[in-house]
Order: structure tokens, then sequence, then C-alpha cells
């Protein structure tokens, strides 16, 4: 077969270009492959603002630069700066540097040092990729690896289902960072809908999107394949990937699936195209035949183990897939061959590959309107039943999904030309939502992505894919099929992670990150080696620029990865010796360690702080109170939007003595949290204390600063009451957020001290219960009673209520309506 990766004008020159099979580069193929599979397995790498995501990460980095390294021994001698591929592993350097760019207003310099490292390996995964997968021995074997490991991930997670979670856990618990106490960490998700399969993923959506590429991987791959036992393989494993599919209950990945389904059929031709619909039609009908039994028999292995349950589900799963196999070899091996012969003419018509597409356009409407508006999804277990049915633009994932949407154009808007670095979401969503939902993800990949780097990265990015999609596929449709088929996996891939990623946060794993950046090495390695004359540079020199990037980049990251492994090191050491230790100064030795590495690392500065505080509190020693504050000081200007920090140096502050400063922060810091109900109803509270306590040093211009802030404060909740009742009908509120009795009270005194009794009766009344036997309920009552027997007024139901619960309410009443101020 000629080599797949050049096309028809390139012939002479296919054999000059393409890479020999040197020890090198087998030692670069099989150490990629280990690195996939021991990447997937870790749950923990995913960019997020917690200790047992850092290691894995920095693990990460250590081993993709080491194989970098072996790469750039094995194409030294191939290095060149003359067509679009060569320049394609110069530019694809912009991506990580953008983010380094995003650091001058970084968010949180923490989660944008993470992400430049993360986008390094995606830098390294796509150089290493388009060079590896030029040849064709290695291309096959990563080709089939991939498939490998994917079809791993699904047994891994069936085991998880149907109840093997210790066997599931020795498995891989040598290995892998998300075993937990012998059992892989929620492999099985459980949420309102109730248990969902997640895998390795430990989120059902991306697991979705994971097993909705790899099901196209393999109907394409068993209709590429020649050989019996590999058709038979891939055959096998539709159902699982299926039935895997659906258990996840992943509304996303059952809506984008037709979508990808038809952009893929697009590239096909006629035949094809029918034996794609054939195979997954006979994969679905075997689906459905066992989902029952299987989705029931999980259910009830979740709560408890039984072997002969357990044995009946493998037995059905086992018997479908069989089935499945043999009925689509049998299809492939007489059926098909016919069929692309009948179809050959119709093939070579221009514009045949568009009807069944289009047509299958038509058949998704039908099939949606018969699983979501009539009895046809009862077919279906409850739980999927009732996901389907739950598909609507009302439905308040959908709702919640369009507000994330919204609310970071308001993110973006801030920062709109370098962004505000890795993690922006996660830091800053708070100060901009609008309503108090809980989502530190924005629940779409190229949202995320613009308010990371803003358009300048975003730009960089889209100009990069979209360059290697649209050369990959004008190379595709130019060539013969059989040069065609070499590389179309890593489009499938690709294209499926980013297509579901418009929806999901699929590419905060890193895992999933590093599966699309091969994919699109894969597709830029099947480009059409075009010549760039006007950046023609000599062999010498461009080998003289890449050795000097790629040494410079090779250097640094391993000096930072190794010396974050270290930090991280010193961070879980500290947390083990706190456990069993009191002594000061052997918890404390870690955490300096960490902090000479990492001068702003969270949970080390927040712990030592706190060492700090109980140090002072134990000995009064001013000397813990100052390097408590200071140290607290300094990570704010480095994480400025970290609440954990402003808590903890507010409460510092109150241990002092010195309410003015903790008052001053918790108002500085409110419109960052601008729904968090304990935040404001404190500040209001703070807010009297302070007033009041002005108020009896006749520091009358202190009162009214304190009693304004705090009643603005109240009006801001009194707003976001409102604003929470015009939510449309379908769309959950998220945490609570409501006017609660402290904040009424404290309300109602600041203004009835500020003379205004009419307008504290008002406020007051709203506070009301019917249950005054509570202490806080009854001065509500009290004082509303009191501001309106100032102004002439009375509510004597509210009265008779009061006084029947607690008599001497009624010369409390007096005192205050006679109270002046």
């Amino acid at each position: 077969m000629s080599n797949p990766v050049y096309g028809k004008s390139n012939k002479t020159s296919r054999k000059a270009n393409s890479t020999s099979t040197t020890p090198l580069l087998w030692t670069l193929t099989i150490g990629l492959i280990l690195f996939l599979l021991w990447s997937s397995f870790q749950v923990a790498l995913f960019n997020g603002q917690l200790l047992q995501y850092e290691g894995p990460i920095y693990w990460a980095v250590v081993i993709s630069t080491l194989l970098f390294v072996i790469w750039a021994a094995a194409s030294f001698k191939h290095i060149k700066l003359e067509t679009q591929q060569d320049w394609l592993k110069i530019a694809v350097i912009l991506l990580p540097l953008t983010y380094v760019l995003s650091l001058v207003s970084a968010a949180s310099k923490y989660l944008a040092v993470n992400m430049i490292l993360i986008q390094c390996i995606y830098a390294m995964i796509f150089v290493m990729t388009m060079y590896l997968l030029k040849n064709n021995k290695t291309n096959h074997i990563i080709q089939s690896s991939l498939i490998g490991i994917a079809y791993v991930i699904v047994g891994f997670g069936l085991l998880n289902w149907l109840g093997a979670f210790s066997f599931a856990g020795k498995l891989v618990g040598w290995f892998s960072s998300g075993v937990v106490n012998g059992v892989y960490n929620q492999a099985i998700w459980n949420d309102s809908n109730g248990p969902r399969l997640a895998s390795v993923f430990q989120y059902p959506n991306t697991y979705a999107a994971f097993l909705m590429a790899f099901l196209f991987i393999t109907i394409f791959s068993m209709i590429r394949s020649k050989k019996v036992y590999t058709q038979l393989l891939h055959g096998f494993m539709l159902v699982p990937i299926i039935l895997s599919l659906l258990l996840t209950l992943s509304r996303t990945g059952l809506v984008m699936l037709p979508i990808v389904f038809i952009i893929l059929l697009l590239l096909l031709k006629p035949a094809k195209q029918i034996l794609w619909f054939i195979y997954c039609g006979i994969a679905a009908i075997g689906t459905l035949i066992v989902l029952n039994p299987i989705n029931t028999a999980g259910l009830e292995l979740q709560q408890q183990f039984s072997n002969s349950l357990a044995a009946k589900g493998w037995m059905y799963l086992i018997a479908a897939s069989i089935i499945v196999a043999i009925v689509c070899w049998v299809i492939q091996r007489w059926i098909a061959p016919r069929l692309e012969i009948r179809l050959q003419s119709w093939s070579a018509r221009k514009g045949s590959s568009l009807w069944i597409p289009l047509g299958s356009v038509i058949l998704t409407v039908i099939v949606a309107v018969l699983l979501l508006g009539t009895s046809v999804r009862n077919i279906l277990p409850d739980s999927i039943s009732t996901r389907l049915e739950n598909i609507n633009f009302q439905q308040h994932s959908v709702l919640e999904r369009i507000t994330f949407y919204k609310d970071a154009t308001k993110l973006f808007a801030d920062y709109p030309i370098i962004g505000a670095g890795g993690g922006a979401w996660t830091t800053l969503y708070e100060k901009y939502q609008n309503n108090p939902y809980v989502s530190a993800q924005a629940h779409n990949f190229f949202m995320q992505y613009l308010v990371e780097v803003g358009i300048v990265g975003f730009v960089i990015f889209m100009a990069f894919i979209l360059f290697v999609f649209y050369q990959y596929v004008r190379a595709y449709l130019r060539r013969r099929e059989e040069e065609r088929e070499s590389h179309f996996v890593y489009f499938i891939l690709s294209m499926s992670i980013l297509v579901l990623s418009i929806l999901d946060f699929n590419m905060s794993y890193v895992f999933i990150g590093i599966l699309v950046f091969l994919g699109l090495g894969g597709m830029a390695a099947a480009m059409d080696p075009k010549p760039m004359r006007q950046l023609k540079l000599s062999d010498s020199t461009a080998r003289g620029i890449y050795s000097a990037i790629a040494g410079l980049a090779v250097i640094i990251l391993l000096i930072i990865s190794v010396r974050f492994l270290q930090a991280n090191h010193y961070a879980y050491e500290a947390k083990e010796v706190a456990q069993t230790s009191q002594d000061f100064q052997e918890i404390k030795a870690p955490l300096d360690k960490d902090l000479s590495i990492r001068s702003t690392h969270t949970d080390s500065l927040l712990m030592l702080s706190s060492l700090y505080q109980q140090g002072y509190q134990q000995t009064q020693d001013d000397q813990f109170y100052t390097a408590s504050v200071q140290l607290l000081q300094s990570g704010l200007k480095a994480e400025p939007f970290n609440k954990s920090m402003v808590k903890q140096l507010m409460n510092l502050y109150e241990l002092k003595g010195d309410s003015d400063q903790a008052y001053a922060l918790q108002k500085e810091y409110a419109t960052n949290y601008i729904w968090d109900m304990d935040w404001y109803e404190t500040l209001i509270s703070r807010s009297f204390d302070l007033g009041y306590q002005a108020l009896g040093q006749g520091d009358t211009a202190k009162k009214e600063s304190y009693f304004t802030s705090g009643l603005d404060a109240y009006q801001h909740v009194v707003d976001g009451v409102e604003h929470l009742k015009t939510l449309p009908e379908g769309q959950l509120q998220g945490n609570p957020f409501e006017l609660t009795p402290t904040m009424i009270l404290n309300a109602g005194k600041m203004k009835y001290m500020s003379n205004d009794s009419a307008g504290a009766a008002t406020v007051l009344k709203g506070g009301i219960a019917e249950d005054l036997s509570d202490a806080t309920n009854r001065e509500i009552a009290r004082w509303y009673l009191a501001a309106l027997t100032k102004d002439g007024q009375q509510d004597q139901a509210v009265y008779d209520k009061l006084i029947a619960v607690a008599p001497n309410e009624a010369d409390e009443i007096k005192q205050i309506a006679e109270l002046n101020f």
C-alpha cells in the first residue's frame, strides 16, 4: 500500500518525507501509548483548584516533556521549515504563549500557571503525533492502542456498573490516583437522576463524549478492517459502547450524537453511509433488547452485590455482543462488497454523498419526535425515558447553560483582550453570575477558552484548529478512498469531542484534551505538504530555530514540573503530619518548603496562616498574628478572588478585636460574591453593630456611614430576591438567596435609628412570623410595633399575638418607641 500521508501529486517525494522506524521512534511510540493508558485512569488530571489535582498534572508534564526529548532526538535530522506542516509545529507554540500572556491579568495565578503547563502538554502531544503518524507502522500501532484503551475504559465502566467495584479498583489501583479505599471514585456518579455511569471520568457527560467518539471509530474500524478477528472484536464492542452511552443518562450526548453522525456521513461514500446506518441499527436493536435487564441489575447491584445477579447481567451483555458481532461480520463479509459494487456508479456522481445525510436529518427528526413526544420511549428504562422526556428548551439544564454563556460574556467584557488567565471562570463566576448557581465550569469549552485568553488567544486557537480541519478535509477529498482511511480515526476523535464540548466542559479533563490534540496531530500528519516558499529556510537554520525553542521549553518545563512535584509532596506531607502531630515546627517545616517554591499556593498558605492563628490564640503573641495577616495579604495579591483567604483574614481581624478592618474587608469583597447570602447577612449585621457602637459614642457621621452601607447591602438582597422571581419557570435558582430574619431585624433597626420609623415598619413587617416563641421573631415583632407606635399607628393582631407569648413585651415596645435618635 502506498504511504497515505501524501497526495497524488507528491508520489515521488513520499519516500524522502516518510519517517523510518528507528529504535528511538519505537521508544517514543511505546512511551506515548503507556502515557495515554496512564493518563486515562488519572481522574485527577483536571484543571481544578484542589491539591489532589496537582500531582498527576505535574507528572504528566514531566512524562510528556521526556517523550518530547526522545522525539527531538529521533526527528532532529528530519526537521525542516519548508511546508505548512513544518510551520504548524512552530504555530502550536502560540497556544501556551497566549496563556502566558494572560498571566498579566490572571484572576488566579495558581490556576493560570497550571493551565500554561497543560497547554504545553497539548502542544508537545501535537508535535510528536504529527511526526509519529506519518509512519504507517506507528500510525497503525497508535490507532490500535487508542481503540484498545477505549475498550478497556468501556469494560472498566461496566465492571463498576455490574457491582465489581473492588475488583475494578484492584485492577488499576497500583497506578491510578482515582482509587480511594479500594474503589475507583465516582465511576458510578449519583445525582437526582439516580446512578449514572461515568467510568474513569467521574462525570457522565464527558464519558458520553468519549463513548460517542469511539462508537463511530469502532464502526469505521470494523468496515475498514480486512481481518476476521478484528471485525468480530469491533462488532462485539458495539453493544457495550451504546449500552454505556445510554447508562450515562447524558442528554447532551443523545442530542449531539445525530449531529456528529451526520457530519461524519458527509465524508463517506454512499455504500459506507448505508453500512454505518445498518451497523448502528443492528447494535441499537441488540442494546435495546438487553438494556432493561442490565440497567435493572446495575441499579440493584449498586445497593447490594449478588453474584447471581451480576452473572446474569454479564450473560445478557456478552450474548447480545456476540450475536451483534456475528451479524455485523456476516454483513461485512458478504453484503458489503456487493453493496459497494452496486452503488459504484451512484458514488461516482457529483454530490452523491449528500443525499443520505440529508435523509438522515429527516430520520433524526422522526426518531426525536417518537422518543420525545410519544409513548415509544417507554421501551426504555424509566431513568432513561425520564431523561428523554425532559429534553426541551425549557428544561433546567438548558436554561442554566444559556445563563452560563450570558454570564461568560459579561466576564469577557471586563477582560476582552488577553483574558483573565487559566481557570478564569472557576475563579470569577460568582462575581458575574445571574443567579446563585454553583458551577465551577462554564459548560462550554469555547466560552471558557474565550474568557481565559481573551480575543487574542481565542482567535489564534480557532485559526489553528480550523486550519488543521480545513487542510485535512481538503486533502481527504482529493485522495483515493484507500488513502483517505489511514487518518480518518483522528478526524472522528477530535471533531466528536470538540462538537460535544460546545455544551460541556469535557476539555477540562486533561486526558480528553490530550486525545483532541493527538487527533489534531493525526490530521495535520495527513495534510498535503504544501510548500511555503516565502518562509522556506535552510535545513540547518530550521534545526537551529527548533532546537533553540524546544531546548529552552524542555529545560523550563522540567525544572518547573519537578519543583512543583516537590512542592506538592511537601503540601501533602504537612497535611499528614497535622493529622498525627500538634508540634508547631513539625507542621510548619513542610509548609515553608512548599511556599518557598510556590509562594502563594492556596492550600499551604491557608494552612500555615491557620497555624499562626492557633499560635496567637494560645500565646497572645502578636508575632503570630502579624505573620498570619502578612501571609494572607500577600496571598490575596496573587489570588484576589479567593474567598477562603478573605474569610480567614476577616476572622483574624475579629480575633484581634479590629472590627473596622474586618468590616472594611467584607464590604470591599461583597461585589465578588453577589449571591452569597451568608456574606450579606454578616455584612448587614456588622453594619448595624458598628453603627450602633458609633451611635453610643456620639459619632453621628460614622453611624450614618455604617447604616447606609448596611441598608445598601439589604437593598441588594431585596433586589436579588425580586430578580430571582423573573427566572424562567424551568430554571433552578441554585443556592438559597432570601431575606433572613436576622437581615430584616438589623435593617429595620438601622431604619428606625436613622429616624425613619415608617421605613422601619415596612421592612420589619416583612419578617413577622407565625411562630413568636423564637427570640429573633419576637424581636422583629417588638421593633415593628414600636415603629408603628412612633408613627401613631398600631397592628392589634400582631400586638395581641406577641403579648400572649410574652406579656412583658408591652413595656419593651413602649421603651423603644420613646427612644430618640
